[in-house]
């Protein structure tokens, strides 16, 4: 199958489709409010056009692609790799990159008492943005089959067919090569320890067929961040970056916990395994809340350990309003605005805490 990607004519009614719909017509295409199409020729070389065996329709982001079952009527449309460019920092999520990214710099921050210099700051965030982006690859790749079963996730890039798994992987052994680059050229404890995280961020998406502690596991990939940040600067491990570790981990697994109560009851059918399809949909709900109080609570006491001042406290009372908002936004019986709590909530509290950590490392 090939596909075909059109930007809406601004005459089309295109915007109003739903996903997945199907058009029928002598040119494959419904006449009428859905006739009217307009490559656009930007992304392609040559420029593509639609023939009669042209069968199904998707929207991804703005984008319209058309698969068809034939051979492209005017040459062989396809979309180069620079091209490909934004659909594959979509499919990576690549600028919720912001919100493991605070995390980091917090760790950076504490571990140098201060801002570490321009070189150390660049080669943490290439660092944290590479293995990021490792593990994400590794995510699509590895559940593209759920994925496709899945009818949240099913016009996902991968199994929608405008990205291939080849293309994914060869992004995530680029994506590996840098990570390690910039492992090594911070100090040789983070290059020895690159490989490691790399296979935890690898690996731990497999987790989900074997363990209801998928959720917990997934917390842990986002909190590698502030522990690495913190060898990035000093070169060694404490106590201190293990309990921020922690914190993240409380915070992150709290909030994949909820978003996968959306697929607890396809969990069941694929006999697949989180908290929500374990012990119920209510419940994983309040595991979430005690997690969220734990994160909270470690962030506090991590205060405490480090000296830090009544800055770091207020950051702290921000992240936990932000934290209680989000069960305000979401429920068992409503789920509607997961993605709004999903988005303000996080960059809520990780901006939040970075801030409060500056604040008072500069101000103390």
């Amino acid at each position: 199958m090939r596909w075909l990607l059109f930007k809406p004519d601004s005459e089309c009614m295109f915007g109003r489709a739903p996903l997945d719909s199907r058009f029928r017509g002598n040119d494959g295409m419904e006449r009428g409010q859905h006739s009217l199409l307009t490559p656009h020729s930007s992304l392609f070389s040559p420029k593509p056009a639609l023939d009669s065996n042209t069968q199904r329709f998707y929207s991804v982001r703005g984008f319209y692609a058309i698969k068809g079952g034939g051979a492209l009527a005017s040459g062989e449309g396809t979309v180069s790799v620079w091209r490909k460019a934004p659909m594959f920092l979509d499919a990576i999520k690549f600028f919720e990159s912001a919100f493991a990214l605070p995390f980091a710099y917090m760790g950076m921050t504490l571990a140098a008492d201060g801002f570490p210099g321009w070189r150390t700051f660049a080669w943490i965030t290439v660092a944290m943005v590479s293995a990021r982006t490792v593990g994400m690859c590794a995510n699509r790749v590895i559940d593209r089959h759920i994925d496709a079963g899945n009818p949240r996730a099913r016009n996902r890039h991968i199994p929608a067919g405008l990205l291939g798994a080849g293309e994914m992987t060869a992004a995530a052994v680029v994506a590996f090569a840098i990570f390690m680059l910039a492992a090594w050229m911070l100090n040789p404890l983070a290059f020895a320890l690159a490989p490691v995280a790399t296979a935890y961020l690898t690996l731990y998406p497999y987790s989900k067929r074997f363990t209801w502690a998928a959720n917990l596991l997934l917390g842990w990939a986002l909190a590698i961040s502030p522990s690495a940040a913190w060898i990035g600067v000093a070169g060694s491990l404490s106590w201190e970056p293990v309990l921020m570790s922690l914190a993240v981990a409380l915070w992150a697994g709290s909030f994949d916990i909820i978003y996968h109560t959306q697929d607890a009851d396809f969990h069941r059918e694929r006999g697949l395994h989180s908290v929500a399809s374990r012990f119920g949909v209510r419940a994983a709900f309040r595991i979430a809340r005690v997690m969220d109080v734990l994160a909270v609570a470690c962030l506090v006491a991590l205060g405490a350990w480090m000296g830090l001042g009544v800055f770091f406290f207020a950051a702290c009372g921000v992240a936990a309003c932000a934290l209680a908002y989000k069960y305000v936004l979401v429920s068992p019986d409503d789920l509607s605005r997961l993605g709004m709590a999903f988005g303000r909530i996080n960059a809520a509290v990780s901006l939040a805490m970075l801030s409060g950590a500056a604040l008072s490392v500069y101000a103390g």
